[in-house]
């Protein structure tokens, strides 16, 4: 029984810490992918590569347990992300760099406790107001202290819409976590699949050009974003999700901002100065506050 009861918890777990580290590995990937081919042409593409490899499991992936009105909650999932939230933070990386965009990512877990206090009634401690205050001050700052450079050419710019990319993962999060009692993890990310591929299907127009050639670092960029980033921590995420509360796999996507930063230093050579880096602390101290203070686990009805 003690066996089988740490198994469960372990899967879910190594899950989701699978997907966070597939994302945060996606800012510096994607930043150089967008400045050679454009964000709709690399959206289409990592959602193409994706669709296919799931096509031929599409009759056991996709039968649907569909209850009526369901689709109020699977079309905006599937807005939310991959729709709104790869099409912010798409154009965010051109203006931003992977390592801030990344850090902002720390705000989710705070955005899902507050939306679900609002909709579902749940209690919000003072000490997640404190982290929520202390995060967001601090995404404030990290963007205020950066000055216009080669890979950030206007971080104001860029880091508003990487937020509003956060609010789409947010709703998400929610979003999957109700469905999920319903619908297989893996049916909920072909349905996003499927959705990013018509979504973003005027980028598919470059491809159709004959004087588009891409290299073989572009090719491996593309792969990797369409296996490792889509399918792989969709899926990843969507099941840990389903066998863990909201709240406890939202709190993740804190190892994002360190995998960004870690990839933006070895691969874009991004550097923080030294106010940044203080913010950054202010913003990972936000989110630890509201972690320590225990936010209330979201209900799965």
């Amino acid at each position: 029984m003690g066996d089988s009861r740490q198994k469960g918890s372990i899967l879910p777990t190594m899950a989701l810490l699978a997907a966070v580290v597939f994302w945060g590995s996606s800012f510096s990937i994607m930043k150089v992918s967008i400045h050679s081919l454009g964000p709709w042409a690399v959206m289409w593409a990592r959602m193409a590569v994706a669709l296919i490899l799931i096509l031929p499991f599409w009759r056991k992936i996709w039968p649907l347990p569909y209850r009526p009105g369901d689709w109020k909650l699977l079309l905006p999932m599937c807005l939310f992300e991959p729709c709104l939230y790869f099409t912010l933070e798409a154009n965010a990386l051109r203006f931003t760099s992977s390592s801030q965009a990344g850090l902002i990512a720390a705000s989710v877990p705070l955005m899902v406790a507050f939306a679900a206090h609002f909709a579902l009634g749940e209690r919000v401690s003072k000490w997640t107001v404190t982290g929520l205050v202390a995060a967001i001050g601090g995404v404030a700052w990290l963007t205020l202290a950066g000055d216009p450079s080669e890979v950030a050419t206007n971080p104001l710019l860029g880091n508003a819409l990487e937020m509003g990319a956060m609010i789409s993962a947010a709703g998400y999060i929610l979003l999957v976590k109700k469905l999920s009692w319903r619908y297989s993890p893996f049916t909920l990310t072909a349905m996003q699949i499927a959705a990013g591929f018509f979504f973003f299907l005027p980028g598919a127009y470059p491809f159709l050009g004959k004087g588009v050639v891409l290299t073989s670092g572009q090719i491996g960029a593309l792969v990797y974003l369409g296996v490792c980033v889509t399918l792989g921590a969709f899926g990843f995420y969507n099941y840990g999700i389903a066998h863990v509360p909201a709240n406890r796999a939202s709190a993740f996507i804190n190892i994002i901002p360190v995998v960004a930063v870690i990839f933006g230093w070895t691969l874009l050579g991004e550097t923080l100065n030294g106010a940044q880096i203080a913010a950054a602390f202010c913003v990972l101290a936000g989110v630890w506050l509201s972690q320590w203070g225990g936010i209330s686990v979201i209900s799965n009805r």
